[in-house]
């Protein structure tokens, strides 16, 4: 007895097109005969979800299905003159004009052992292969008729082919300084619907100078490929961690550094902390908060050029003095009626 054909989707009754799309392209992927070579059992569930596919993505044969279920496409069935017996070469058209205009099938691999596929020529399973597994079963035909009426040129048993495989995207999060000084970095890669299974352990070189969103290509540690066709790639797109008193805009680093009033008025130095080591800076006579040091070269790498280098700019901070003692207290206050004067006398 067949399964119900939502059922073998892996979806509720009444699923949207988009569902049963989604659902179709996941299960075809996982069962294709080509993918699992000599797997009758994949074979025969890849037959089942394209034949559960052919039907629930056309709107009027999923009418049928609806309202008669497998009856529908049976002769003997509910529905009278619906579809043909697939098995006696074909599908037949429904009754009436401009019905569904039916379509063939064809067996590869020999008789009894082969895997079979239908066509319809009014559906849109070919552009649904191309979609999943590229042009690999229509040898590279790109005329729209022609390639959905030609079948597998290679086929399942026959010719070989190959395909490369697709490309895999996941993210990456790497420290402050490894983005700033790159370096060798060894993450582990778990299959989400294998949770339970240990992950692919893989070295990554995170490139000195690289920013956040930018990503990093593994060449063939994508998915297999298929017939010998080379594997897809790895793609990990790279998030930045955040440093704490660092601030990157581009290539540039933005940093503050906090000195005493006292600096600020009569001028000295202030340490100031930088990725590539500590440096004195020169705070000059009367600076006012918020005046910015600008340090050439102490930012970070080009990616490009190894020998161009972005900036750091230092905002200062000036501290209020605080918890101040009798005598500071009246100096300042003293300190203080003098500038008053100066302003009245000037």
């Amino acid at each position: 007895m067949k399964r119900d054909y939502y059922e073998v989707l892996g979806l509720s009754k009444g699923a949207e097109d988009k569902e049963i799309k989604r659902a179709y392209r996941k299960l075809a992927k996982k069962y294709h005969p080509d993918t699992n070579p000599g797997d009758k059992e994949a074979e025969k569930k890849f037959k089942e979800v394209t034949e559960a596919y052919s039907v629930l993505s056309d709107p009027e044969k999923k009418k049928l299905y609806d309202q008669f279920g497998h009856a529908a496409f049976d002769q003997s069935g509910a529905a009278g003159s619906g579809y043909g017996n697939a098995g006696t070469g074909g599908f037949g058209g429904f009754g009436g004009n401009g019905g569904f205009k039916g379509g063939t099938y064809r067996s590869y691999g020999g008789p009894g052992s082969g895997y079979q596929e239908y066509h319809f020529e009014g559906g849109d399973m070919d552009d649904m292969f191309d979609d999943i597994f590229g042009n690999m079963f229509h040898g590279g035909s790109t005329s729209g008729r022609s390639r959905r009426t030609s079948g597998f040129t290679g086929g399942f048993g026959g010719e070989s082919f190959k395909s490369k495989g697709s490309d895999i995207k996941a993210g990456i999060t790497v420290g402050f300084d490894e983005a700033a000084f790159g370096g060798d970095k060894v993450i582990t890669l778990s299959n989400p619907e294998n949770p339970g299974q240990p992950g692919q352990s893989l070295k990554v070189h995170i490139p000195a100078g690289i920013d956040n969103g930018k990503s990093i290509r593994l060449r063939g540690k994508g998915m297999p490929g298929t017939g010998g066709g080379e594997a897809g790639d790895l793609l990990l797109k790279v998030t930045v961690a955040p440093k704490p008193g660092y601030e990157r805009k581009g290539m540039d680093v933005y940093t503050t550094v906090s000195v005493p009033y006292t600096t600020a008025v009569f001028g000295g130095e202030a340490l100031v902390h930088t990725l590539y080591g500590d440096v004195m800076c020169k705070i000059k006579e009367g600076t006012q908060s918020g005046s910015k040091i600008r340090l050439r070269g102490k930012g970070i790498v080009s990616m490009k050029d190894s020998s161009v280098h972005g900036d750091q700019y230092v905002t200062i901070q000036i501290e209020v003095p605080r918890n101040l003692s009798l005598q500071a207290r009246q100096k300042l206050k003293e300190f203080e009626e003098i500038c008053q004067g100066s302003s009245r006398t000037a």
